[in-house]
């Protein structure tokens, strides 16, 4: 039995989480070093690049990123030549931010340096099928942790009473 195992926060959720969580931030930080804003800069191009979420304002929310710095994250990526801010043609206040050929590309690449680091963070599982369990299941958390995000979370948007 190693330290960590003999540890009572081993059996912690909240350590568990927070565990994982720092080793996918310190794997990752490493693969999408040459995108601006690292992991959540590649979380931005990639929902850009599948139109996901349209407007700076929906993918800030959806990401869980304020949006102050939200607006800081897309300067940078502009800049790179990574995404685009175009006009939305159903609503001309709002801007839908769109993945440059050049923010493709660089997607492509990452595809397979981002797989390698996953596999280093789930190196702790041996099988295939273990990984994919956890994934789906980690998911299926994920999803209900962002609808009991967002239900928790007034509209700013609704009329007050």
């Amino acid at each position: 039995m190693t330290a960590v195992e003999s540890c009572t926060l081993s059996s912690d959720l909240g350590w568990a989480l927070g565990a994982m969580s720092r080793l996918y931030m310190k794997t990752a930080a490493a693969t999408f070093a040459e995108v601006p804003g690292g992991p959540r800069g590649y979380q931005v191009l990639a929902a850009a690049a599948r139109d996901e979420h349209g407007s700076q304002l929906a993918l800030a929310q959806h990401l869980g990123v304020d949006r102050t710095v939200m607006t800081y994250l897309l300067d940078s990526l502009a800049e790179a030549g990574l995404v685009e801010r175009r006009p939305d043609p159903a609503d001309r206040r709002a801007r839908r931010i769109v993945a440059t050929t050049r923010g493709r590309d660089l997607l492509d690449g990452l595809g397979k340096r981002l797989r390698e680091a996953e596999d280093q963070v789930l190196a702790g599982l041996d099988e295939a099928e273990d990984r994919q369990a956890f994934r789906t299941l980690l998911q299926r958390l994920a999803l209900h942790a962002a609808t009991a995000l967002d239900s928790a979370t007034p509209d700013p948007c609704a009329p007050s009473c």
